[in-house]
């Protein structure tokens, strides 16, 4: 089964289809056959819709916004700022843990799964990227569909916290209707965290406001 064939089985895209229609999802397609036949991009192409498969719409109480996969060999994993378990965090996943460690006692892991699993939607607003060149597929087909996810998100009646780190991820505001939770810091990056994301506490003030709160230990702490 292809990732796009994957994809269409989840409760994202039926509403997703409604709003973009299928020449939109064909062109998707036509890339994602383009980029990954004529170089090496991450993550690996069964993982590219990954977050959507493990984090239903139905499911998703929190949006952790993430901006393109890691572009190291081995690291993205189809989640923001997750990378598989046995890789070396990267050092904006290292200082989400020492925030994550201040504010509930979580100790460091890699795979953040068990949060998707828990209804952490962590979706990059571009889902591939060529090797080593960072930022390299923005711009050309993803916005469009990952708008949409934070658009169709934040149009439910169902209260979701948005975690929006670094100015990147505070553009999206706009696309996040009333009624919701909108958490915002500096970007977890070596180069801003101790600007304001060390002791921003986002994890227990999301759960301050979800009726079902998080489980930010999960089965991997």
């Amino acid at each position: 089964m292809t990732s796009m064939e994957k994809f269409k089985q989840t409760d994202w895209y039926q509403p997703l289809l409604a709003e973009l229609g299928s020449d939109y999802f064909e062109q998707l397609e036509a890339f994602l056959d383009e980029v990954y036949d004529t170089g090496q991009v991450f993550p690996a192409k069964q993982n590219v819709f990954r977050a959507f498969e493990l984090t239903s719409l139905a499911q998703t109480r929190v949006v952790i916004l993430g901006q393109d996969p890691y572009h190291g060999e081995g690291q993205a994993d189809g989640l923001s700022f997750s990378v598989p378990d046995g890789v070396a965090p990267p050092p904006s996943l290292r200082n989400i843990f020492k925030e994550l460690e201040t504010d509930l006692g979580v100790r460091e892991r890699t795979d953040l799964s068990d949060w998707a699993q828990s209804g952490v939607l962590l979706l990059n607003s571009v889902l591939t990227v060529s090797a080593g060149q960072a930022n390299s597929h923005q711009g050309r087909i993803w916005e469009t569909l990952t708008d949409a996810v934070i658009s169709l998100v934040g149009r439910r009646t169902e209260l979701t916290v948005f975690i929006l780190w670094g100015k990147f991820a505070q553009k999206k505001k706009a696309l996040i209707g009333p009624g919701h939770e909108i958490l915002e810091s500096v970007h977890p990056s070596p180069l801003s965290a101790y600007r304001g994301f060390f002791g921003s506490r986002p994890f227990s003030k999301a759960n301050t406001f979800l009726e079902n709160p998080i489980d930010w230990l999960g089965g991997k702490a």
